[in-house]
């Protein structure tokens, strides 16, 4: 049934953004890079092209052929791919006099046109472009304009419609209706696909998948990895061997916790102490990204020695999420920059010889935890705030030892149990703490101390991929910083990270 959306990603930073808005229209939807096209179309019943930071005027721009795929099926251009189709159907698209950037309001010409059906004349857009579509390609027509485009719409033949602006981002007042009624009134797709649909195909996927093999999956007490496991458990029942590896890097007592909380949900779960081996390989390692590596090796070792105690093993299953993949190569491969490393993005080194099993891999965390929902999770686990697979590592800005782990995790303790008490914790999407590598001067009983600073952060988010620092009372940072002071021996000083992502990233390293 040719009911997914094909989105082509040309490297625009909007892209994942319009694969939640497909998806929260409850039309399945599946990212590739231009260059990397599916072998098979026969699923796709609508294209969308993303938008790029490339000028379609440049030589090394982006290209695909359109010749063959605008005939397919319906197609939506946004951005780059309006200005795409543009260029090579015969108009012009030049270097725009001023860069159009930010809001605009949408001059609808053509008011009976199904794209824009139901939505507002003058209704706010948002643009992002330098580049400007001067002439149209023959047998278009001109949809709608805003007081400084000319050609902010268009219709290109019958079935392709090409927009300047984003109807994806926030600031498009209207941009959902309008990718709903490309979806469902243009291409003719039904809305459903929701977590339980998901639930039913992915479980399907894997039995098939699968077969009666035997599979490891690390556990680590997060949604992630849970409602993986749990899809798993219900695909395969007792040949997923769960295996929780204790890397030193937690936060206090978690590594008994999780034990217990897994057992109470009947899956098959090992815990092993691998504490020293991470804390050796990473003495004297201060690189964030050498950090990351280390712990990706040391990680994938360690269950390479724990997957030769079961028999038969033939998957390796992990947790990774789209956030993961897009920070740590590019959304699925195609033109878009690294921002850092994940230890369970990349593969597997060859000795392994596992095969990788993501079942999660196109979800955003807010979608895992409406699957986690509909799966009957504990709600605990479904409401933990995202924890770095890296751990307190990443955290430690500095040597990571024994003893800055213990005054971090004990900070961290503080934090995380104030917020909870102050019924802040399920208002915040993430939040934890940050040993500096900074002693400043303070005073204590009267004498003179030299000791470690603390960063607290705590950030609003719905997929991770951008965030805002939450404005927490003065009062409760009061308290919480009183308290770090007091019973954490070794910081002297705490202090409150009000960045935005971005620029920042949530974690500090």
């Amino acid at each position: 049934m040719r009911n997914n959306v094909l989105i082509l990603d040309f490297g625009s930073q909007y892209t994942q953004l319009i694969a939640r808005r497909v998806r929260e229209l409850n039309v399945y939807c599946e990212i590739h890079p231009y260059n990397k096209l599916p072998h098979n179309l026969d699923s796709f019943g609508a294209l969308i092209l993303s938008g790029s930071p490339y000028s379609v005027r440049e030589i090394k721009s982006p290209r695909i052929n359109l010749d063959v795929l605008l005939t397919k099926m319906p197609v939506l251009a946004v951005c780059y791919g309006a200005q795409l189709i543009a260029q090579e159907m015969g108009g012009k698209v030049s270097a725009s006099n001023i860069r159009e950037y930010g809001r605009a309001n949408l001059n609808i010409k053509e008011q009976d046109n199904i794209l824009f059906d139901g939505v507002v004349n003058n209704t706010q857009v948002w643009m992002s472009h330098s580049d400007t579509i001067k002439q149209l390609p023959k047998n278009s027509l001109l949809l709608a304009s805003s007081n400084d485009v000319e050609n902010v719409a268009y219709r290109y033949e019958e079935n392709i419609y090409c927009l300047q602006f984003h109807p994806e981002v926030y600031h498009s007042t209207e941009g959902k209706k309008i990718l709903e009624n490309f979806l469902t009134k243009i291409s003719s797709l039904k809305q459903t696909w929701t977590p339980d649909s998901f639930i039913d195909s992915t479980i399907s996927e894997l039995k098939e998948q699968i077969g009666d093999d035997k599979v490891i999956l690390g556990l680590s007490g997060g949604v992630d990895s849970s409602v993986a496991a749990i899809l798993l458990h219900k695909a395969i029942g007792k040949n997923l061997h769960c295996i929780f590896v204790n890397n030193g890097l937690l936060r206090k007592n978690e590594f008994t916790d999780v034990l217990d909380q897994y057992k109470e949900m009947e899956l098959n779960i090992v815990g092993v102490d691998y504490s020293n081996e991470f804390y050796n390989e990473l003495k004297d390692v201060s690189d964030p990204e050498k950090k990351r590596k280390i712990i990706g090796r040391v990680f994938i070792e360690s269950f390479d020695k724990e997957s030769n105690k079961i028999e038969n093993v033939k998957w390796l299953a992990q947790g990774t999420i789209y956030p993961d993949v897009i920070e740590s190569i590019s959304a699925t491969g195609g033109p878009s920059a690294t921002i850092k490393s994940h230890h369970n993005v990349g593969g597997l080194p060859d000795f392994m010889k596992l095969k990788v099993i993501e079942p999660l891999k196109l979800l955003f965390k807010d979608e895992v935890r409406r699957v986690g929902n509909s799966l009957h999770i504990d709600k605990n686990i479904l409401g933990r705030h995202p924890f770095p697979g890296p751990g307190l590592a990443i955290r430690i800005l500095g040597d990571v030892n024994k003893e800055n782990v213990r005054m971090l995790q004990e900070v961290d303790y503080i934090f995380i149990k104030g917020l909870k008490e102050a019924n802040l914790y399920n208002k915040i999407w993430q939040a934890g703490a940050m040993l500096l590598p900074v002693k400043s001067v303070g005073v204590m009983g009267d004498e003179r101390t030299y000791e470690k600073c603390v960063a607290l952060r705590a950030v609003e988010s719905t997929d991770g991929m951008t965030a805002d620092w939450v404005d927490l009372p003065y009062s409760f940072l009061q308290d919480i910083s009183n308290k770090i002071i007091n019973r954490v021996k070794g910081v002297n000083r705490v202090v409150y990270d009000i960045s935005s992502k971005p620029p920042a990233t949530i974690e500090w390293e």
